[in-house]
């Protein structure tokens, strides 16, 4: 069932959603070569902790978990996609890194995540991460009362087709309000004019995320959780929580 969020909804996601942006900058500053994985989440938790905000990521287990999710933060370096554990991984010049972040507060939750590298770029990721955060972009702006999932999804993937990305099937955004999952679900491909219609009040999480190797497929970790791509090619992943409003589309978890 998908919840229709009233103005004061809004705010208080506005809210929960700083405390996410705060916390993706707190761990991305965090990040150098040398520095754990552990030390980013470590960063975030400092960030939920001094806003009273709680983790949705922290202990959340899905159907496919072997077991519940053991940090407030994804860690995802260079060829895992999604869901990557921080660990005791030292980060390395030119790793390209994406993390992602949740935060609950007074009830509402708020959902974003980035990309970056670490030191030294490489060119190919610059264009990876360009694309991806263009292509989010695209779906924020197709966000607009009257149009369809369609045209979200559709705005996402023509851009990721285009650049040759991969993009994997099974995985993409979502409804987001008083859980950090709600309905509909928010593809990062397909065909305009098609599915659920958006309306004033809807809340959803926007999050392309493109394999440079250009095939979609992927393999699970031996931890259950990380994705990784198959081919061994890195990957990007940008996302915002955006409310549709008459005014247009709202980003909620801007800092």
């Amino acid at each position: 069932m998908v919840e229709l969020k009233t103005d004061a909804a809004l705010d208080a996601m506005r809210v929960a959603g700083r405390v996410v942006a705060d916390a993706l900058a707190a761990a991305r500053a965090a990040a150098a070569p040398g520095t754990r994985l552990t030390e980013l989440d470590e960063a975030a938790r400092t960030v939920l902790r001094e806003a009273g905000a709680s983790s949705p990521f922290l202990g959340y287990r899905p159907s496919f978990a072997p077991t519940p999710f053991p940090a407030v933060l994804c860690v995802s370096v260079n060829d895992a996609i999604v869901h990557g554990i921080p660990d005791g991984y030292r980060l390395r010049d030119g790793d390209l890194v994406s993390i992602d972040c949740g935060a609950v507060v007074d009830g509402w939750a708020g959902d974003a995540a980035t990309s970056f590298t670490v030191g030294t770029q490489r060119p190919e990721d610059r264009r990876l991460m360009e694309t991806t955060h263009r292509a989010l972009e695209a779906g924020i702006a197709a966000a607009v009362v009257g149009a369809r999932m369609g045209d979200v999804s559709h705005a996402i993937g023509s851009i990721g087709r285009a650049a040759g990305y991969g993009i994997p099937e099974d995985f993409g955004g979502h409804g987001i309000g008083r859980a950090m999952h709600e309905d509909p679900p928010v593809p990062n491909d397909g065909r305009p004019g098609r599915g659920y219609v958006l309306r004033p009040g809807l809340v959803i999480a926007i999050e392309p995320m493109f394999l440079a190797g250009g095939g979609s497929d992927y393999t699970t970790a031996a931890d259950g959780w990380t994705l990784r791509t198959l081919d061994g090619s890195r990957a990007a992943h940008f996302e915002h929580t955006v409310a549709v409003t008459e005014e247009g589309p709202r980003v909620l978890t801007l800092p």
